[in-house]
């Protein structure tokens, strides 16, 4: 049960840490760029080609988001079912301790 929650830190953990180095990345790529001695055409030939790599990049790494985003949603929602079927269980056992006492009760009023 916990175990559950705390993989999900570990990833999000590591995501963040991920994002991060990447980020980094492409912003000392940007400002290498912008420093390089070339000419102008040139730079900025060279920016459209690395913002549409970067372009395709995000888009990867978006779908990636979006498919770990369902499967935490569905193993959440996997969690919550085996809750609710524990409770239910429990709830079940419950209320036949309760009435298997309300029948010892009557019996033994019935005795006396």
């Amino acid at each position: 049960m916990d175990d559950d929650f705390d993989r999900y830190d570990r990833d999000s953990g590591s995501a963040a840490v991920l994002l991060s180095f990447i980020l980094g990345g492409l912003t000392g790529a940007a400002l290498a760029l912008l420093y390089a001695p070339r000419s102008g055409q040139e730079t900025r030939d060279l920016l459209g080609e690395k913002y549409r790599e970067g372009e395709a990049r995000a888009r990867e790494a978006k779908e990636r988001a979006l498919a770990k985003s369902r499967e935490v949603v569905d193993d959440a929602a996997g969690y919550i079912e085996r809750q609710k079927q524990g409770i239910d269980q429990r709830k079940e056992r419950f209320v036949a301790a309760v009435e298997a006492g309300r029948q010892a009760y009557k019996e033994e009023k019935q005795k006396v």
